[in-house]
């Protein structure tokens, strides 16, 4: 299969988006990093090809910088309790009229977001460090009916999983990097197809069994 697999990759590169990359062993398996190796060009120049920032970059950032001394004071500028999601927010703005790249985090600039999907008792921690009481039905939310990260893996886990972990003799399991965030390797998609990344993972799992 594996064999069936390399032939079929060969035979299309005369035809496939591939064309004009560099050859390599990044064309018989998935190797991202071969491809970047085979493809890249060192740029060896200076930076008189950058063209200066203009006056509303300028404005943009003096009102920045405006804002970072005041965060620098009080260690945070401000934080919203709405629990993060690409949705919770309302858009953001530092200037409207005069920005071209839009979307900030929160609906404020350098207004800090909540994630306490990875784990609640940090977000609690962290609020108090600050000087925020963390809001009562985030902490209702988070303590009665929602599960967090966290406590997910750590239901997962045998008795003799968790003893190993509190021991250290297991190290770098899943509860320690949760923290709400999802992290995907897409440069495999754009260079390989959805199709082609699962029909290797199911050799995979076959050559395990």
């Amino acid at each position: 299969m594996a064999t069936a697999f390399i032939d079929s990759t060969i035979s299309e590169q005369a035809t496939s988006p591939w064309t004009g990359f560099e050859t390599g062993l990044w064309q018989t398996e998935i190797n991202v990093r071969d491809f970047i190796q085979q493809n890249y060009k060192p740029y060896d120049g200076d930076e008189s090809f950058l063209a200066a920032a203009t006056e509303r970059t300028k404005g943009l950032w003096g009102k920045l910088n405006e804002l970072f001394l005041k965060e620098r004071k009080k260690g945070v500028l401000d934080i919203s309790q709405i629990p993060s999601s690409i949705t919770a927010h309302g858009p953001g703005y530092i200037d409207k009229e005069n920005e071209i790249i839009l979307g900030l985090q929160t609906e404020a600039p350098l207004k800090r977001a909540i994630m306490p999907n990875g784990g609640f008792r940090m977000i609690v921690n962290a609020l108090k460090t600050y000087g925020y009481e963390p809001d009562p039905h985030v902490v209702d939310t988070f303590t009665k009916y929602r599960k967090t990260h966290n406590e997910a893996v750590f239901d997962a886990y045998t008795a003799d999983v968790r003893r190993c972990r509190s021991s250290h003799i297991l190290t770098g399991l899943p509860d320690a990097y949760g923290r709400g965030r999802i992290i995907g390797d897409y440069r495999r998609v754009a260079l390989y197809g959805v199709k082609r990344l699962i029909d290797r993972k199911q050799q995979e799992r076959q050559s395990l069994d």
